[in-house]
């Protein structure tokens, strides 16, 4: 089997989606979001093409963030701090 970089980037995505989710519901996810954003970057970050990996990761959270309804706002909140956080690491 061969890893993509869709294979790769979904999963960790998908976690903080769930997250984002989960602040609509009124919950506090600010601390699991950082988290998230951190473990999802230093395990991209042990692969060979860990730039792209993280690029990716990035775009689709701003990706994400841009697409979020705008009656959900905590949703699009999570998602937009999340892709800031990201891109901050990435920058590091």
């Amino acid at each position: 089997m061969r890893a993509t970089v869709v294979g790769l980037v979904t999963p960790h995505l998908l976690r903080v989606v769930d997250l984002a989710n989960d602040a609509e519901k009124g919950v506090n996810v600010d601390w699991h979001v950082r988290d998230a954003v951190s473990r999802s970057m230093a395990e991209l970050a042990d692969q060979y093409n860990a730039a792209a990996l993280m690029q990716a990761l990035v775009d689709g959270l701003e990706s994400a963030a841009a697409d979020a309804p705008r009656a959900r706002t905590a949703y699009a909140r999570v998602l937009k701090s999340a892709a800031e956080a990201a891109r901050r690491l990435l920058r590091d």
